[in-house]
């Protein structure tokens, strides 16, 4: 029962108790983003802390779907028909040296048909994305720089292969601030903690604790359902939710404490963080309603629905096109938990990853084309790397197997959407897949020419700590202007 006495209390007294109340907001970046709210850290149009564009921007936001594991380039989006030709014979120049011990040349077991009027080839693992070819564009020269899982998703999502440096969605919402507060400005999503890494991949780091990427089980309890009879939105992000205390409660504390704190504000030095406090109480009520209402995807359509498909990956893509919709900067979906693309023995596993994710990965594209937000929404796909032209020599006895090990020389990533030329492929591998033989585009130019699509110089955008200035890229990276509309 809330207690309405008259005796005075003090602001510090009130916040001991109402916190209480409110219960633990595990949104960390809305809590802090209030502090900076008291403390006059918004413009006129309600963004966080922005910086002024260093130009204008193609895209607003960003969906990145993050395929964890390793895609094959070869089998996927980088047809290698000298593969079939050489098939079963050494690759010329020697032994491929990556992580593991490796064989002879292994074609793909996997056709590839032409798709759209660009006539972009694709696998016949994603025929859903090969409808959308003329909205793509396939890069096939990405490389980064060590064959490892950990350490390439790292550089993939932080710019850098050790922990310890903010994520890429980190950085822009330090940038470009959120355009709802109500909700976080950086959304992850995936069934399960992917990978050993898990938090350092959307860890703000250095940078304020606002920055801070959200982490959200997207976790289907059927493969065969995308929305199951029992699905509560509210399970979802259940730590916001007071069960103390009702709605209505809430509100009547709320305000009790803001007349409070406008009683013995008079004569006392203003107090941003205890500001920033009871706004914080403030962002954790609104939350309440708005959170579970934005993941609720009960309210989309049938045909919506059905466009997504079934499981985990198409849950959280819709998720996120929602959530994008509602003003948050950048969301990441993940496949699946750890590194399920990661087709050491059997290249075939990745003809069950792709029917789980092809449809719901083009279903992004189509719906945000519908929604009227592709042409300001970018989306990235891909992994940390690619994988070998040659098969893996794995088993304890040496047995020839039929997967491909890790590949950082040479990968494939696609982009769509936020001022994006569709239709198109940019860079060349060798005749068999292996290396970069044209037009390279290192993981610090993705990242310089993402953070230009969204009005950013990455030279500019950069965090003083440690005594020096950091910044996303390093000392490196150059836009892929070739590849911008």
């Amino acid at each position: 029962m809330i207690d309405y006495s008259d005796k005075p209390r003090t602001r510090r007294e009130a916040l001991c108790r109402m916190g209480g109340g409110f219960g633990m907001m595990a949104f960390a970046s809305l809590v802090n983003e209030s502090i900076a709210r008291a403390g006059g850290g918004l413009n006129q149009a309600g963004e966080l802390n922005p910086r002024a564009l260093d130009h204008p921007a193609r895209a607003k936001r960003v969906i990145f779907l993050y395929m964890n594991g390793g895609l094959s380039q070869v089998d996927s989006f980088d047809p290698k028909p000298m593969l079939d030709k050489y098939h079963g014979q050494p690759l010329p120049g020697g032994p491929v040296a990556t992580e593991r011990k490796t064989g002879a040349l292994m074609r793909s077991p996997f056709t590839f048909k032409k798709y759209g009027q660009s006539g972009i080839e694709i696998s016949e693992l994603f025929p859903h994305l090969g409808e959308c070819a003329d909205d793509m564009c396939v890069v096939r020269s990405v490389h980064t720089d060590i064959p490892n899982h950990e350490p390439s998703m790292l550089m993939m999502n932080t710019g850098h292969t050790q922990v310890g440096r903010p994520s890429l969605g980190s950085w822009l919402t330090y940038g470009l601030g959120t355009s709802n507060h109500n909700l976080p400005g950086f959304v992850v999503l995936c069934p399960e903690v992917p990978t050993t890494v898990g938090p350092p991949l959307w860890n703000s780091a250095f940078l304020p604790a606002m920055h801070q990427g959200t982490f959200i089980s997207d976790k289907v309890e059927r493969p065969d359902q995308i929305v199951g009879k029992d699905f509560d939105p509210k399970k979802l992000v259940s730590f916001i939710n007071n069960k103390d205390f009702t709605l209505t409660e809430q509100r009547r504390e709320l305000d009790l404490l803001t007349k409070l704190d406008r009683l013995r504000r008079s004569g006392e030095e203003k107090d941003p963080h205890l500001d920033g406090a009871i706004n914080s109480m403030e962002v954790a009520y609104r939350m309440q309603t708005e959170a579970p209402d934005v993941f609720d995807i009960r309210k989309e359509s049938e045909a919506t629905l059905a466009m997504y498909g079934t499981g985990s990956t198409a849950r959280g893509c819709l998720m996120a096109v929602r959530l994008v919709e509602r003003g948050v900067r950048m969301v990441q979906v993940y496949y699946a938990k750890g590194d399920p693309w990661d087709a050491h023995s059997d290249i075939q596993q990745h003809r069950v990853n792709a029917k789980n994710s092809d449809q719901p990965f083009a279903a992004v594209i189509k719906d945000l084309k519908q929604r009227g937000l592709l042409k300001d929404t970018l989306v990235v796909c891909g992994s940390e790397f690619g994988r070998t032209p040659v098969v893996e020599v794995g088993g304890g006895a040496g047995t020839v197997q039929a997967g491909r090990d890790h590949n950082p020389f040479a990968f494939s990533m696609w982009l769509a959407g936020g001022g994006i030329k569709g239709g198109m492929t940019y860079g060349v591998t060798d005749d068999f897949g292996f290396k970069v033989a044209d037009k390279p585009v290192h993981v610090h130019d993705l990242h310089a020419t993402i953070l230009h699509l969204l009005g950013i110089d990455h030279t500019k955008l950069t965090y003083r700590y440690s005594g020096r200035d950091f910044r996303l890229t390093d000392v490196s990276g150059e836009v892929v202007r070739d590849i911008i509309a």
